[in-house]
C-alpha cells in the first residue's frame, strides 16, 4: 500500500473510538426485518427466512453467541448486521457477549484482536488491508466461527459475505474462505445538487441534500451506507461534479460532517466534489489561477479547514475545463497544474484527488472530419503521463465518448504508464433508458473490463494480457492507486433507482468492483436470489431477462456502434437522430444519403484508431477485421456494405430495430409468467415498467427505421418500414376540438403529425369507424404524455365506455416528441364492422392530450 493510502487508513483507525456500539446492537435487536414490506427498499438485504427444512438444518450448527472484539465502530456495525440478518433469515436472535463465552461463538475482530482470545488461530493469511478470512475453528473444545482480517473494514466485509452466503443457501460449515478486493478504490459518485435535484437522476430527489443543506433525517443515508458496504464499496462523493462552492463553506461543513458520521461505521469514506473556481467564488480572490500564490494559500487553508471538520475525509473529486465549466484553460495552465496544487494540500491529510478526465471543447467545428470528440481525452492527458502527483487518480470513463450503448474501451487506459487511473462506470442509465427501460449493465462493463489493450509494458513492445481491469486497478504498471468509480444517483423513490430491476446494476457494480473476474450471469443470479427468492422459475426467468436486456436495448436504439441516436442536446432519452450532428459537442454519426459512421481510421479519418497499441489498432483499422458491433464507431461505410452476417448494413438497421421491439414485448410476457410467484406490489411495478418499455421500443423502432428509409432511399426487404396496415392516424380521423399538428423531430410521430387538443374548453374527441372483420381485438392508443399537465382519456365503442386512463407519467419533455410518446393498450375488445371507436379527452395545464395514432390488431397477436 502506498504511503498516502496508508496514512489515510491509519488516521481513520486511530481517530474514532466507538461510542455507538451499544446503540448499533440495540438497533439490530429492535429492527423489524422488511419493515418496508416488499417495496424494494431493502434491496438485496431483505434477510427473508431461508426456505425449507434442509436449508434450516444447514445452519443448525451456527453459534448462538456473537462477540465483537475491540472498540471499532465498524466491528460493532458488523455485529449489529449479523444479529439483524441471522434473525431475519434463520429466526434466531444471537446473544451478545463482551468476552468469548464458555461455548462456541461468532468472533469478530482484527487478526491481532482475535489472536489474543483464540491463540490457536495460528498463522494468519497475508491479505491486503480490506481482505478478510472466514474460518471455522475448534478451540478448547468449542466450535467458533471467526470473521477476521488485517483491519476492521475487512471484518465488516467478511460479515456481509457470511450473510450473503446464508442468503444464497450456501454451506458455511468447515469454512476457510479468504477473499480480498481486486483494487483499493471502489467508490460511488453522486451528481446531487444542494437544492435536492440530481443531474441524470431518475428516482426522485437527493437522499443527501434538501433546500441548500444536508437533509435532517439521515436514516435513508444510513441504509444506503449498509447497501454500499455489503458489496464492498468503500467511498462515496455526495455532490455534483458541476458543483456549488458552498459545499466546502464554513457554514456547511458541519452539515456535511453529519453524513461522514453516518458513513463511518460502514467503512464508507466521504468524498466532496470541488469547483475549480472556488478561490474566486468562495474566497473572493481576484483569480483562481492554480499557480497564483493567493490561490495556493486558499487551497491549503480550505483543505485544512475541511479536514478539521471531517478528519477521515477520503478526498475530493474535481472536474475542470469541460461542458462550459470555468477551468484551467482560462489561465493557460495544464491539468497537472490544477490537480497537483490541490493534491499537495491533501497530501498531509492522506487525502486523494480524483481528477475527472472528461475534457473537450464543446464549441468546435464538427463538420471538420479531423475533429473528433473521441480523441480528446488521449490528446489532453497522454502528454501529461507521469506528471500528476502520487495522490491524484485520473478518473476515466469506460469509453471515449459518453456512456453510449456501446463504445470501445478508451485507449487512454493503455496509454498511461505512470499515472494512477480509475475506470468510471455509469450505474445511472443516462443514455440507456434512464431506468424506464430494463438494461442490465454488467455484460457491457465486462466487455470493457476484460478487453485486452495489448499495452506496451517494460520492453515497450506490444504484449497481450493487459485487460482494462488490470490497467485501471494499477496492477499492470504497479501503480500505487487505482480502481472503480460508479455514477450511482440513487434517489428518494422507495426502491432507490426507480425501477425494481435497475437495482441489479448497483449490486453488479459493487460485485465487479470487488472482483471484476466474476461473470455477469453469476452476479445476476446472486442478485435475483437475494432480491426475489429461490423459486427456480423466478430465478431462471429474471436472470435470462437481465442477461439479454442490454442487447435488446441496443438493438432498438443504436446498433453497430453508431452511438447515440437520442436527443443529445436535451434530455438524452427519446430518439432524435439529427441532434447529434453539428451541435459543437463532437457527438455524431455522419449519416448522409450514401452511408453512415465516423471514419476514425489513421489512413483517411480522424486518426483516433492510432491511439491504441499497434495490435489493437490493426484490428480496428481494417474493415475486414473490425468487429461489426463497433463498425460504425470506427468507419464510415455505405448502406449496402455487407456485414459479417451476410446482411447489408441498412437491412441490419431495419431488422435489429424490429427484432429489438419484438424482444421488448417478449420481456413483458416473460415477466407475466411469474404472476403469483412474486409479491404483488413488485410484480405490478415491474409489469408497468416493462409494458411502458415495450411501447417506447416501438417508438424507437419506427423513428430510426423511418429516418433511415428516407435518408437512404433503400426499402426494407421485409416490407415493414413505413407499412402499418393496422395503424390509424389520429390526425386523419373525425376530429372535434382537435387539430393536426406537426411533431418535431418528424420521425418521432407516425407520419410526422399528431392530433392536438386545441379547444378553448380543453375537451375534444377523435372518432374512427371500424371496417374490419368481427372478432376480438387489442387496441393501442399512442399518445404524448407531456410533463406539464395530467390529461384524461376515455375510450368508447359506440356509447359504451371500455377504458379510461390519465397522462400522469413524468417524462422529460413538455411537447409531443419521442420523449413523451406513450402507448396505452386496451386488450380483448369485441369489434364489429361499423362500430364507432371514440376517444374523448380533457387537456390539463399546458398538456395538449395529443394523440399520434390508434392501432387495432387481433387479440394477443
Amino acid at each position: 500500500m502506498n504511503s498516502v493510502l496508508a496514512r489515510a487508513m491509519s488516521l481513520r483507525r486511530g481517530m474514532f473510538v466507538t461510542i455507538a456500539r451499544l446503540a448499533l446492537a440495540l438497533a439490530a435487536l429492535s429492527a423489524t426485518v422488511s419493515a418496508n414490506a416488499e417495496t424494494g427498499y431493502d434491496a438485496w438485504l431483505r434477510y427473508t427466512p431461508v426456505e425449507g427444512r434442509p436449508a434450516r438444518e444447514r445452519y443448525s450448527s451456527l453459534p448462538a453467541v456473537v462477540v465483537a472484539l475491540g472498540d471499532s465502530e465498524l466491528v460493532a456495525a458488523s455485529q449489529a448486521e449479523l444479529i439483524r440478518g441471522i434473525r431475519g433469515m434463520l429466526g434466531r436472535t444471537l446473544r451478545i457477549a463482551k468476552d468469548v463465552p464458555a461455548e462456541g461463538a461468532i468472533i469478530l475482530g482484527t487478526y491481532k484482536e482475535v489472536a489474543v482470545v483464540v491463540p490457536s488461530l495460528g498463522k494468519t493469511p497475508q491479505l491486503p488491508p480490506e481482505g478478510f478470512w472466514l474460518k471455522s475453528l475448534v478451540a478448547d473444545g468449542k466450535s467458533h466461527l471467526i470473521i477476521t482480517g488485517p483491519t476492521d473494514r475487512g471484518v465488516l466485509y467478511g460479515a456481509f459475505t457470511l450473510l450473503r452466503m446464508i442468503g444464497l443457501d450456501a454451506p458455511i460449515t468447515e469454512l476457510n474462505l479468504r477473499d480480498k478486493p481486486f483494487a483499493p478504490i471502489r467508490i460511488l459518485n453522486h451528481w446531487d445538487n444542494l437544492d435536492g435535484t440530481i443531474d441524470q437522476g431518475y428516482a426522485g430527489r437527493s437522499i443527501f441534500w434538501e433546500n441548500g443543506q444536508i437533509t435532517k433525517d439521515l436514516d435513508r443515508v444510513r441504509d444506503y451506507a449498509r447497501l454500499m458496504a455489503s458489496v464492498g464499496i468503500n467511498g462515496c462523493s455526495i455532490n455534483n461534479v458541476h458543483t456549488d462552492t458552498r459545499v466546502i463553506s464554513t457554514k456547511l461543513l458541519p452539515e456535511v460532517a453529519r453524513v461522514a458520521d453516518v458513513f463511518r461505521p460502514y467503512g464508507i469514506s466521504l468524498y466532496i466534489s470541488l469547483d475549480f473556481a472556488s478561490p474566486s467564488k468562495l474566497g473572493d480572490l481576484a483569480t483562481s489561477d492554480p499557480l497564483d500564490p493567493a490561490a495556493v494559500e486558499f487551497w491549503k487553508n480550505k483543505v485544512d479547514e475541511v479536514y478539521t471538520a471531517i478528519p477521515d475525509l477520503g478526498g475530493f473529486v474535481l472536474k475542470a475545463d469541460s461542458e462550459g465549466r470555468l477551468g484551467l484553460s482560462e489561465h493557460n495552465r495544464s491539468h497537472t497544474d490544477a490537480a497537483n496544487i490541490i493534491a499537495k494540500s491533501l497530501e498531509p491529510h492522506g487525502g486523494i484527488l480524483f481528477y475527472r478526465g472528461f475534457d473537450y471543447d464543446h464549441h468546435w467545428d464538427s463538420t471538420d472530419p479531423k475533429n473528433d470528440f473521441a480523441k480528446a481525452l488521449y490528446d489532453n492527458f497522454h502528454p501529461l503521463d507521469g506528471k500528476f502527483a502520487d495522490n491524484v487518480i485520473l478518473q476515466i470513463k469506460q469509453g471515449p465518448i459518453d456512456f453510449q450503448v456501446r463504445e470501445p474501451a478508451s485507449p487512454i487506459f493503455g496509454g498511461l504508464t505512470q499515472t494512477n487511473q480509475a475506470i468510471e462506470l455509469q450505474i445511472s442509465q443516462e443514455y440507456l433508458g434512464q431506468q424506464r427501460h430494463l438494461c442490465f449493465l454488467p455484460p457491457m462493463w465486462k466487455e470493457v473490463l476484460d478487453f485486452d489493450m495489448k499495452a506496451d509494458v517494460e520492453t515497450r513492445g506490444a504484449r497481450s494480457n493487459t485487460p482494462v481491469k488490470d490497467l485501471a486497478s494499477g496492477i499492470t504498471f504497479k501503480r500505487t492507486l487505482g480502481g472503480f468509480v460508479g455514477i450511482s444517483n440513487v434517489g428518494r423513490d422507495t426502491n432507490w433507482l426507480g425501477h425494481q430491476l435497475a437495482m441489479a446494476n448497483l449490486y453488479g457494480f459493487g460485485r465487479l468492483a470487488w472482483n471484476p473476474n466474476l461473470e455477469s450471469k453469476q452476479i445476476a443470479e446472486e442478485w435475483t436470489r437475494l432480491t426475489f427468492g429461490h423459486d427456480p422459475k423466478v430465478v431462471g426467468t429474471i436472470v435470462d431477462m437481465l442477461i439479454k436486456s442490454w442487447n435488446i436495448y441496443e438493438s432498438y436504439t443504436g446498433p453497430l456502434g453508431v452511438g447515440t441516436l437520442t436527443d443529445i442536446n436535451h434530455s438524452h432519452y427519446g430518439p432524435d437522430i439529427e441532434s447529434a450532428e453539428n451541435n459543437g459537442s463532437g457527438y455524431g454519426h455522419r449519416a448522409d444519403d450514401k452511408g453512415i459512421g465516423v471514419d476514425r481510421t489513421e489512413k483517411t479519418g480522424s486518426g483516433y484508431i492510432g491511439q491504441y497499441s499497434t495490435p489493437v489498432a490493426r484490428v480496428y483499422e481494417s474493415l475486414e477485421s473490425c468487429p461489426d458491433d463497433l463498425l460504425l464507431f470506427m468507419h464510415h461505410v455505405p448502406y449496402n456494405h455487407v456485414l459479417k452476417s451476410g446482411k447489408t448494413l441498412i437491412q441490419h438497421v431495419y431488422d435489429s430495430h424490429y427484432e429489438g421491439a419484438r424482444e421488448a414485448d417478449r420481456l413483458v410476457r416473460n415477466w407475466q409468467s411469474l404472476k403469483g410467484r412474486i409479491d404483488e406490489q413488485r410484480y405490478q411495478e415491474v409489469l408497468a415498467d416493462l409494458t411502458y418499455q415495450a411501447g417506447h421500443a416501438q417508438v424507437w423502432r419506427d423513428a430510426i427505421a423511418n429516418w433511415f428509409l428516407r435518408k437512404s432511399g433503400i426499402a426494407d426487404d421485409g416490407k415493414r418500414v413505413g407499412n402499418h396496415p393496422h395503424r390509424i392516424e389520429a390526425e386523419a380521423q373525425e376530429l372535434t376540438g382537435y387539430e393536426p399538428q406537426d411533431v418535431t423531430p418528424w420521425e418521432t410521430a407516425s407520419a410526422g403529425q399528431a392530433a392536438a387538443l386545441t379547444a378553448k374548453d380543453g375537451r375534444g374527441s377523435i372518432r374512427h369507424k371500424f371496417a374490419g372483420k368481427p372478432g376480438w381485438y387489442d387496441l393501442d392508443v399512442v399518445y404524448f404524455d407531456e410533463n406539464d399537465g395530467v390529461s384524461k382519456f376515455k375510450l368508447f365503442v359506440g356509447d359504451q365506455q371500455v377504458d379510461e386512463w390519465q397522462a400522469d407519467d413524468v417524462l422529460p419533455h413538455d411537447q409531443p416528441s419521442g420523449h413523451t410518446s406513450t402507448r396505452h393498450r386496451t386488450p380483448s375488445i369485441a369489434l364489429r364492422e361499423g362500430d364507432v371507436l371514440r376517444i374523448e379527452a380533457e387537456s390539463d395545464a399546458g398538456e395538449q392530450a395529443a394523440v399520434d395514432y390508434l392501432e387495432i390488431t387481433p387479440a394477443g397477436a
